[in-house]
């Protein structure tokens, strides 16, 4: 089995770097001032415009409520503008919206999986339906019809709605009939950590949402990648050094692949809105449609639902009528992903000390680098995790009477309670994880350290070696100067010149004329070849001239000795040449 997919890029995509590939679904990095209604612009960013003519409406900007039956389908056909009129067709489409209403995969059918607690609190399945889809509204009007009677009968507790594949139709009467707020999309579609409550009425109900990114572990072979086309596959380039290149680069936002027990981390998605009113509770699981194999809806649907056969459980739903107790199960689900992957990487992070202890090599330092990285950004979704839990402590339900808040308050504190001591103990393991990554790090400099000590102990006794042959050298050179005046003597005694060797027809002078004329010509040339250096930019033709050159650079140096423009780049005490005087040798 290959260790992931690898499939052809087909467009400019913004995708995250791991290893010799880039990741095909990688999460962008969330906009937290975007996450709640508190923000009083939602998705309106510091340079952007406000759409005046929103500004101008006269009407109130709180619309009133609909019973769906005079709307004529304008409350789910015009979502959310008809809800929430302050959403603005501009920040519809910059959240992501728009597309989700317009620009979706029509190719699969939006499925939404039902489930009622009863009063008892037993977990019984409602079936399925799927939403119709059309381009035309005017032809889902039946299907609306159809949706916004499908209520829950009396003998319900809350109706728990798990939908795959959102489409816009799907989105947009869900909605229209539970009056939504857009945020619960936006943060979702966005992968935005958000928790908030909002329609609060004391003794009738409310609206909360917790959008929570989580970390699961998934089979590597089921995580998609997608190879990096860049100009480091040229063949210029060994295979070793364009790999050490591109895994440096770390994107916390991309899986994280375990090599040595072919997993993968990736990150999953918890979005859920819960509507808490008298009449009647409800509950809708957002599942993300991206290419990576995240909780889908039919599998928390059958998961949520074998929660109800826990003993536990049915005793404590038996005693209740919350349903935000329904919601710790989801929460408990994100528990456990990010107790397996933990646990998975825990594995990896023995091999990975088995391994530099017997080797120290560079791709495991840029591995370790690259965990304890992810080890940082987990840290962050852990706080946005215990946050979320107690947001839900916080936040009871003011549909309760006093009489059902004394039996509540004890038992929702009690496993909330559980859950923080949870979600510490997982911070505390990815602590120990980091300081686990940080000592093998330290081991792998120290081996480091170890062999750079041996390898400067060996170029210390080359260098002894040398120093010997140095020594020897200089021998042989103070036996040379005792000889060189002999030598000196006995080249002057055996020149052909006629005044050391009468008959012969050289001189003294011509000696001269001669030794000296080769010697300024030898250095004339070494002066010329030398001073590519000096000169990189200048032909060789150029710097033959350099005589000539410097000597007129000194005229002009001594005429113009006194000119304040000739000194201007020159500082006291300072003898070296300015910009202006190696323009005369150039």
């Amino acid at each position: 089995m290959e260790p992931h997919t690898s499939i052809e890029m087909t467009g400019a995509l913004s995708l995250g770097m791991h290893g010799d590939y880039v990741e095909l679904s990688r999460i962008p990095p969330p906009s937290y001032r975007h996450a709640a209604p508190s923000a009083p612009w939602p998705w309106i960013d510091i340079r952007d415009k406000v759409d005046h003519e929103q500004l101008n409406v006269e009407a109130h900007p709180i619309p009133k409520d609909c019973d769906h039956t005079r709307c004529q389908g304008k409350c789910w056909t015009d979502y959310p503008q008809s809800r929430f009129p302050n959403w603005t067709p501009s920040q519809v489409n910059k959240c992501k919206i728009r597309e989700a209403i317009r620009e979706y995969d029509r190719s699969k059918k939006c499925m939404i999986f039902r489930m009622d607690v009863d009063k008892n609190g037993i977990f019984n399945d409602a079936g399925y339906f799927e939403v119709a889809d059309d381009e035309d509204d005017a032809k889902l009007e039946p299907e609306w019809e159809r949706f916004k009677s499908d209520n829950q009968g009396s003998d319900v507790r809350v109706r728990a709605l798990f939908v795959e594949n959102m489409t816009g139709p799907a989105l947009r009467m869900l909605g229209g009939k539970y009056d939504i707020e857009p945020f619960f999309f936006s943060s979702s579609l966005n992968w935005i950590p958000s928790h908030f409550q909002e329609d609060l009425k004391q003794g009738t109900g409310d609206h909360i949402t917790i959008t929570l990114p989580f970390i699961q572990s998934l089979p590597d072979s089921l995580v998609p990648a997608i190879i990096r086309p860049t100009p480091l596959d040229s063949s210029t380039m060994l295979d070793n050094e364009r790999q050490n290149i591109v895994s440096q680069m770390i994107d916390t936002q991309a899986p994280l692949r375990l090599k040595s027990n072919q997993k993968a981390l990736v990150l999953d998605l918890l979005s859920v809105h819960l509507v808490r009113n008298v009449a009647g509770n409800t509950m809708i699981s957002f599942h993300a449609k991206i290419e990576l194999q995240t909780t889908k809806a039919r599998y928390l649907h059958e998961r949520v639902r074998f929660a109800g056969q826990s003993v536990y459980w049915q005793k404590m739903l038996g005693q209740t009528d919350d349903p935000t107790f329904l919601l710790l199960i989801f929460v408990w689900h994100a528990m456990y992903a990010w107790d397996e992957a933990l646990q998975h990487l825990y594995e990896h992070i023995c091999v990975l000390e088995t391994a530099v202890i017997n080797t120290a090599s560079m791709p495991l330092t840029e591995e370790l680098h690259i965990i304890r990285a992810h080890l940082l950004h987990y840290s962050s979704l852990l706080v946005a995790f215990k946050k979320m839990v107690q947001f839900i402590l916080d936040t009871p339900n003011p549909a309760l009477t006093p009489a059902q808040r004394r039996v509540a308050d004890p038992l929702m504190r009690r496993e909330c309670k559980t859950l923080l001591e949870e979600i510490e103990r997982l911070d505390q393991e990815r602590e120990m994880q980091e300081r686990r990554l940080k000592n093998v790090m330290d081991l792998v400099f120290s081996s480091v350290n170890i062999l750079d000590s041996k390898t400067m102990q060996k170029m210390t006794e080359a260098a002894v070696r040398d120093s010997a042959a140095v020594s020897t050298m200089k021998q042989i050179a103070y036996l040379t100067m005792v000889f060189l005046p002999a030598s000196f003597i006995a080249g002057i005694f055996g020149m052909n010149v006629a005044e050391i060797n009468p008959g012969t027809n050289g001189t003294i002078a011509q000696y001269f004329e001669t030794t000296i004329a080769l010697t300024m010509a030898t250095v004339w040339i070494i002066i010329a070849f030398q001073s590519r250096h000096i000169f990189p930019h200048m032909p060789f033709w150029k710097r033959l001239g350099w005589p000539i050159l410097l000597l007129i650079y000194l005229i002009k140096r001594a005429s113009n000795s006194s000119d304040p423009k000739f000194n201007r780049g020159r500082s006291v005490g300072n003898n070296t040449p300015t910009k202006f005087e190696y323009g005369v040798l150039r």
